[in-house]
Order: C-alpha cells, then sequence, then structure tokens
C-alpha cells in the first residue's frame, strides 16, 4: 500500500523544512510513503528547499492560483502516482505530521473512506470567541447539507482512500473543504474526524483576509456546490414558497369578496398570480437543473472510470 503526503506551499521556504522533519518515514500497514509537493507560484527557495530535502514529486505553478487549484493539482498527481491513500497538510507546519499515521489507520484498516483532523476551535487560544462560534455554525450547516457527521468541517488536515480521491472535482476557486465534503457526502462515502492538535502558528492565515470575506466566499462555495447536486431539491423548495404564498393570496381575495360582496383588492390577485406564475417558472428550471446534474453526475463517472484505468496503468 503506497501512501502520498502532498502539501500545497506558496512561500513556505522557512517554515517546509519543520513541516518535513514531522513527517512519518514508516507507518503500519504502508508499505511506502512518498512526498509531494505543490508549488503555488512560489517567488522564494520553496522548490530548491523541497528539492533539498528530498520531496519525490514537485507540481509548479508559474504563478500564484490559490489554495484550491494546488489541491487539485497535487490530488492529480497523487493519483497518477499509484496512491492507495493521500493526506494533504500545510506547508506551514500548522498540522501535527507526527500523527499522520492515527489519520490514515481508519483507511488502512477499511474503516473509513476519509479522515478529517478535528482541530477543537473551541480550545484553540489564538482564535476569538467570534472565529469559534462561526467554525461551529459552519460545520453544522456543512453537515446538514452534506449528509455527515464531522466535527471540523474546514481543516485541511485530511487523509483520503484513492477511490474517495477518485470522486473528487474541485470547481471552487476559493477553498476545497467545504465543497469536497457535500460531493463526497452525496457519494456516501465513509468520512470520519480524529481530533489533532495544532502547533505553534507560524504565520497568519492567508485564507482568512478577514472574517466578512471568510464568511461570504464559505457560503458562496457551498451554495454552488449544493446547487450541483441538489438542484431540483433547492428550485423546487422555492418553487413551493412562492406557490403558497400565492394561493395564500388567491384565498384572501376569494374570502374578501364573499364576505363584503366588492371586487375590490385587486393587488392581492395580481401579485398573487405573479407569484404562482414565477413558481411554475422556478420549478421548470428546477427541472432543467435536475437534468444538468444528471450530465455532471454522468461526466464524474467518466472522469473517476479514466483516473482508476490511469493508475491501473502506471
Amino acid at each position: 500500500m503506497k501512501l502520498i503526503i502532498q502539501i500545497p506551499c506558496y512561500n513556505e521556504e522557512k517554515t517546509l523544512p519543520l513541516t518535513f522533519s514531522d513527517l512519518p518515514r514508516e507507518i503500519p500497514g504502508i508499505d511506502r510513503i512518498e512526498y509531494l509537493i505543490i508549488n503555488d507560484g512560489s517567488t522564494d527557495r520553496t522548490v530548491e528547499v523541497a528539492k533539498e530535502l528530498g520531496v519525490h514529486h514537485i507540481v509548479s505553478f508559474s504563478g500564484n492560483r490559490g489554495l484550491s487549484a494546488a489541491f487539485s493539482a497535487g490530488l492529480k498527481r497523487c493519483l497518477e502516482e499509484g496512491a492507495d491513500i493521500i493526506v494533504n497538510t500545510d506547508g506551514d507546519n500548522a498540522f501535527p505530521g507526527w500523527l499522520i499515521p492515527d489519520l490514515v489507520k481508519p483507511i488502512v484498516e477499511h474503516r473509513a473512506d476519509v479522515v478529517i483532523g478535528n482541530r477543537e476551535t473551541n480550545k484553540i487560544k489564538h482564535y476569538s470567541w467570534v472565529k469559534r462560534k462561526l467554525q461551529r455554525i459552519g460545520t453544522k450547516t456543512v453537515n446538514a447539507m452534506a449528509g455527515t457527521t464531522v466535527s471540523d468541517a474546514v481543516c485541511g488536515f485530511r487523509a483520503y482512500s484513492a477511490a474517495a480521491a477518485r470522486k473528487i472535482n474541485t470547481l471552487s476557486n476559493y477553498s476545497y473543504t467545504t465543497e469536497n465534503l457535500i460531493q463526497l457526502g452525496y457519494e456516501r462515502m465513509k468520512i470520519v474526524s480524529m481530533p489533532i492538535e495544532l502547533n505553534e502558528e507560524t504565520r497568519k492565515s492567508r485564507l482568512m483576509r478577514s472574517i466578512p470575506h471568510f464568511i461570504t466566499n464559505q457560503m458562496l462555495t457551498m451554495v454552488r456546490s449544493y446547487s450541483y447536486y441538489y438542484g431540483m431539491r433547492i428550485y423546487s423548495l422555492l418553487a413551493a414558497i412562492m406557490f403558497i404564498l400565492g394561493s395564500l393570496g388567491i384565498v384572501r381575495f376569494i374570502y374578501l369578496y364573499y364576505a363584503t360582496g366588492t371586487a375590490g383588492r385587486v393587488q392581492s390577485l395580481i401579485v398573487s398570480s405573479i407569484l404562482i406564475t414565477l413558481a411554475i417558472f422556478t420549478f421548470l428550471i428546477g427541472i432543467i437543473a435536475d437534468m444538468i446534474g444528471t450530465n455532471r453526475k454522468l461526466m464524474e463517472k467518466m472522469l473517476e472510470m479514466m483516473r482508476e484505468m490511469n493508475q491501473k496503468n502506471e
């Protein structure tokens, strides 16, 4: 069984040696461990340092494309290199590499497809009360959308089986964490959490420029990802709400008409007619979204089969 540990990096020449020194060299049940660096357009000596450390594989971008693109490129390369298990960690030494044997153990023992670290954010001292609260609310929201029960939805310290990795298609330009969960939850992958402790902070997060920026991007990612797989559910709900409101308006008009004997309050009838018309159109959009979603699912199945074939040919 082959494990590849991938590390997305953007100007991490100072912290990469710390990260690398903490990575395991041997793990029970794993025959071979390799390391992969995704150089996300670094302008420092990140690549040179990686080579000096003996990293097996390096994927480089000519410019900075962001964490999501780096994660996807790393996952693709890991599968091409024949990885049976893929671990994603950070180049800033935030996550404890020495916990990787525990992280992959449920996958080695075929008890899980994906293992996600739980940072237990309520215990992190340098997290503000607002940030802790947002993490809890965000995780509950993602779990509700994905049908999962993870404890930390945005933690990037993760282990994937090859079967789970082949199903991942990341489209978000911001972050892959919530999108992956919704997708893997839809695919009914077995996802478990594992409590972890964080290393000392070496730098501020580049992903969270500010709390409003983080919330906005995460919400957009969640809504977009959910609509990819449950478009019919979303549009049907919107259509039902508009139809009910429209129907109530018509009932109100009829009641008042017979109660007063006058034909007034035509505004209610007009508004209700508009709402019901919109409800019908929204439902039709839902049908179209469902058809597009079916196409996406078929394409994803084809991509998954191609990845599996490429992996077998390596």
